[in-house]
């Protein structure tokens, strides 16, 4: 399983679209066996989505995200946990515990996009 992160230092980010980039962790047996930090490609309607999809995510953890996103990552078969924060692997880490689970928080407004997931 692949799970990617919206990442800024390390940390997840309040919006997945503008965030610094993507830290995508490679799980084994319920272990994180490789990860790798994905600069992001910029922000394009509907690109990210695919981008991450193409690079065969099945998990996409934020702490907030537009609607349209949400509906490509699920066209895509990608789960999408949004409403986390805190360290990137510590997110990743919860997921694969079972302990992080979505808030289902999206993001309605790109304008106050630096407000998103503080709700």
């Amino acid at each position: 399983m692949r799970i990617a992160v919206a990442s800024e230092k390390g940390m997840v980010t309040g919006h997945f679209g503008h965030c610094e980039g993507f830290i995508i962790f490679d799980e084994k047996n319920n272990e994180i066996i490789a990860e790798e930090m994905v600069p992001n490609p910029g922000h394009k309607p509907g690109f990210l989505p695919n981008f991450l999809a193409d690079r065969g995510v099945d998990v996409i953890i934020s702490g907030g995200m537009g609607g349209g996103a949400v509906d490509i990552f699920n066209e895509r078969n990608v789960e999408v946990i949004i409403g986390a924060s805190g360290d990137a692997k510590k997110a990743a880490k919860s997921y694969l515990a079972g302990e992080l689970k979505s808030t289902g928080s999206i993001c309605h407004e790109h304008a106050h996009h630096d407000e998103c997931g503080n709700e």
